[in-house]
């Protein structure tokens, strides 16, 4: 197993520990203990079903969507978790006659390791990149371990960990006349103006706790909340904010220190984006500069999924 590493579990372990005295935890770390891997399989159950049936017709057009590609398509998948969506076109383009690459990118090594074994065990090559995508530089750096044509892979709602805005900007900036990137994105149900309070589900719970469970916290510790607004900066951005609110003094062990949080401090947890398509579109097409040459919505509704192309 080849893993090629930017960020090593010394910064990565540096980082957190600072966001945790910052009280701010971003997205790369509910992905990164064994309780975060437990908890995202579980959750992940949900999107994977949601998009099986869109995942299936992209694998069905995997050889007329690579078709200018030649022979060879090198894949990069941009937080691939433990890479499960990225074998359905894996699988796909190697039964089209392609010779296939795989690239999976993520901040997790376990989630790493598990997307490399899973391409080896379907016979296919993979070069596992240890790294952070809300980082420009890690993601030019992983776009550049092939050159294009190749096909880019950002789905299973990566986008909505970040600031959709930065995110896909950088995202556009690595691709190359001839590239291809596969984007979805949750869709906001109903209408935008007026967003309530979110409804998670225990699964969901789980797996927003799982970074604090890392560290002591449990859910008898103090009170998590969910709360949807606007992102005024575009119409049809829905931000959903989840933080942790502590009812007693807490003592924290983290890798070199203790840290305590006092009664009613808050920590902010990982966020969450919805788009209304309108907002969806606006954000590949004009503020990204890519097209959107496919459009693909999922069965229930819930996820449009885009091919996007310079």
């Amino acid at each position: 197993m080849n893993i090629e590493v930017l960020l090593t579990e010394a910064e990565i372990a540096a980082e957190f520990v600072e966001s945790m005295e910052a009280r701010d935890l971003p997205e790369k770390f509910f992905y990164w203990t064994p309780f975060s891997v437990y908890a995202w399989k579980a959750l992940s159950v949900v999107t994977n079903e949601s998009l099986r049936e869109t995942w299936d017709t992209l694998a069905s057009r995997a050889g007329d969507l690579t078709k200018s590609f030649g022979g060879r398509v090198p894949v990069i998948s941009f937080g691939a978790g433990d890479g499960s969506r990225d074998r359905v076109m894996l699988k796909a383009l190697r039964a089209a006659g392609r010779d296939v690459k795989y690239y999976p990118v993520d901040a997790s090594q376990t989630m790493l390791e598990m997307a490399c074994a899973g391409a080896e065990d379907d016979d296919c090559e993979a070069l596992g990149i240890k790294g952070d995508i809300s980082s420009p530089v890690h993601m030019l750096l992983a776009a550049d371990v092939s050159e294009a044509p190749r096909l880019f892979l950002m789905c299973g709602n990566t986008l909505a960990g970040f600031d959709p805005m930065d995110q896909l900007r950088h995202a556009a900036e690595c691709l190359h006349k001839g590239d291809v990137l596969i984007l979805d994105a949750r869709m906001q149900a109903g209408a935008a103006e007026n967003p309530t309070e979110a409804e998670p589900s225990e699964a969901e719970k789980r797996f927003v706790l799982a970074p604090l469970a890392s560290v002591g916290i449990g859910p008898e510790d103090g009170e998590l909340k969910f709360e949807e607004n606007r992102d005024d900066r575009h119409d049809g951005l829905i931000l959903q904010m989840r933080r942790f609110q502590a009812s007693r003094d807490l003592t924290l062990t983290t890798p070199g220190r203790e840290i305590h949080v006092e009664r009613g401090e808050r920590i902010f947890l990982n966020f969450r984006y919805r788009f209304t398509r309108e907002a969806f579109r606006w954000l590949v097409t004009e503020h990204a500069g890519l097209k959107m040459a496919v459009e693909i919505p999922s069965a229930d509704g819930r996820f449009l999924t885009a091919v996007c192309i310079k």
